[in-house]
């Protein structure tokens, strides 16, 4: 998870267990604007098999999205729209149905139209055989015989399903083709990192992870993005921090960035409130 870091240096940030792994989360963010549901990515579920679930060292055995969804009064069916960033299995897998013996994976999300990276589709559908292993290879079949997949155009920066109050970026450090949602309120901005930045100790600039297929392209990628989300005090949303699920990140004298303000996982977010307004 942290590259060519030394273990001295990341086992501060995350400390590993006795097998040298580290606690991770799976996380999503419900967005409403009012009039729709839009779920940003759906996490890792629990469509692997046994023997993979262990591998994979996945603790759960409940689809933690569907359980927090009904927390708050909603339903995988009331979803108008869903983005995926990209299609690695912990990203995506929280769109299929729990793992049953001898039965094939379902989609969940009756009524939501699934958007994704023309690119990031296409990496899918052809894996390189360095990343083969993080794909579900009957998900890209089962989204495009929904008759609900959306497809990004590699620089697209905004689609008519969600209008232009949710912009796309994208990045192609980590996987070809990530797509990343810049959901812009009235007052506040929040941009979903997915694995450009999965957490808060890859706010620092020179950390990157083993899985990143392009690692110096993914530094600067963070480069280009973080002076100006430091400037306007944008929320940068994890998908692996296992304790923190948004923060803002400032830049020190020396031109280091690091998170300033964190936001807790339970913690709502008015992106039409002014700063500091949860």
């Amino acid at each position: 998870m942290f590259g060519n870091a030394p273990r001295a240096v990341w086992s501060r940030w995350l400390p590993p267990d006795e097998l040298g792994r580290v606690p991770l989360a799976c996380r999503a963010a419900l967005v409403s604007d009012g009039k729709r549901r839009i779920l940003l990515e759906t996490g890792i579920g629990t469509f692997f098999d046994p023997k993979l679930k262990e591998r994979y060292g996945v603790i759960e055995s409940e689809h933690v999205l569907l359980a927090s969804l009904a927390a708050v009064g909603v339903s995988h069916a009331d979803i108008d729209v869903v983005v995926l960033s990209h299609l690695h299995f912990d990203h995506a897998g929280g769109l299929l149905v729990p793992y049953q013996v001898n039965k094939a994976p379902e989609l969940l999300f009756p009524r939501a139209r699934f958007v994704v990276s023309e690119v990031g589709f296409e990496r899918a559908l052809k894996p390189h055989a360095r990343d083969r292993a993080s794909f579900i290879p009957e998900l890209p079949a089962l989204l495009e015989n929904s008759g609900r997949l959306e497809l990004v155009k590699d620089g697209q920066r905004a689609t008519p399903t969600l209008g232009e109050q949710f912009e796309f970026v994208h990045s192609h450090g980590h996987t070809p083709g990530m797509l990343h949602t810049l959901v812009r309120g009235a007052e506040q901005s929040l941009f979903y990192c997915a694995d450009l930045v999965p957490g808060r100790p890859w706010v620092h600039l020179p950390i990157t992870m083993g899985y990143d297929r392009f690692a110096e392209r993914l530094i600067d990628e963070k480069t280009d993005l973080f002076s100006k989300f430091a400037a306007e005090g944008t929320w940068l949303f994890f998908t692996h921090d296992p304790e923190v699920a948004a923060s803002r990140i400032e830049r020190d004298a020396n031109g280091r960035y690091a998170p300033n303000e964190n936001l807790a996982e339970t913690d709502a977010l008015d992106l039409d409130s002014p700063r500091g307004a949860n």
